[in-house]
């Protein structure tokens, strides 16, 4: 039998088709470039904030991989993602905060040009943000990755529904491996 194409072992891993995913690799890579250039390397917050965009991201990829065997692993791997990608918006919220620069409405002019660009790459939003000097680069960045980080919290909430809808449909693997067992018995006993 091969586990792929029938058993109770799903396809999984498929991480980095979803737009998640790839928002999410932009997020931790811009964060990286903006916590180098803008934060102090000394200080906790910088060590946070890369550390945050990368579970963000690699909590997603985890979740994925692990959803082969464990549903539970996969809601929980995913909710741990979102709630890394929050802390980072706090980080990005107290950067403009603690400096006294504005933050943009996530219906502001500059965060649908964001959204409706879809950059497949932090150097492209780097580049982006580099298009604007009316604004002071830190503050256009801290708000550009804002609006990013709500673009993935916004997916995450619809991933985790569909997961939880995929577990309330399709069982765990314990129910899984059930039904493949009895589904095996039944077969074999024709």
């Amino acid at each position: 039998m091969d586990r792929m194409d029938h058993g109770f072992i799903p396809r999984y891993g498929g991480y980095r088709n979803l737009v998640v995913y790839r928002i999410a690799e932009i997020i931790y890579d811009f964060t990286f470039r903006f916590c180098n250039k803008y934060v102090k390397k000394q200080g906790r917050t910088h060590d946070q904030m890369v550390q945050a965009a990368r579970s963000g991201m690699q909590n997603i990829a985890e979740g994925s991989v692990d959803s082969d065997v464990s549903k539970a692993s996969e809601l929980k791997l995913t909710g741990i993602a979102k709630g890394s990608l929050q802390e980072l918006k706090e980080d990005y919220l107290s950067y403009l905060r603690q400096r006294g620069l504005e933050q943009w409405e996530n219906n502001s002019p500059y965060a649908q040009e964001l959204i409706e660009a879809r950059f497949p790459s932090a150097q492209e939003v780097i580049r982006w943000v580099g298009r604007y000097k009316d604004f002071q680069p830190d503050h256009f960045g801290a708000n550009a990755a804002i609006i990013l980080i709500n673009v993935a919290l916004g997916l995450l909430t619809r991933l985790i529904q569909a997961q939880e809808r995929d577990f309330m449909q399709n069982g765990g693997i314990r129910e899984r491996m059930t039904r493949a067992r009895l589904e095996r018995r039944k077969y074999r006993d024709k």
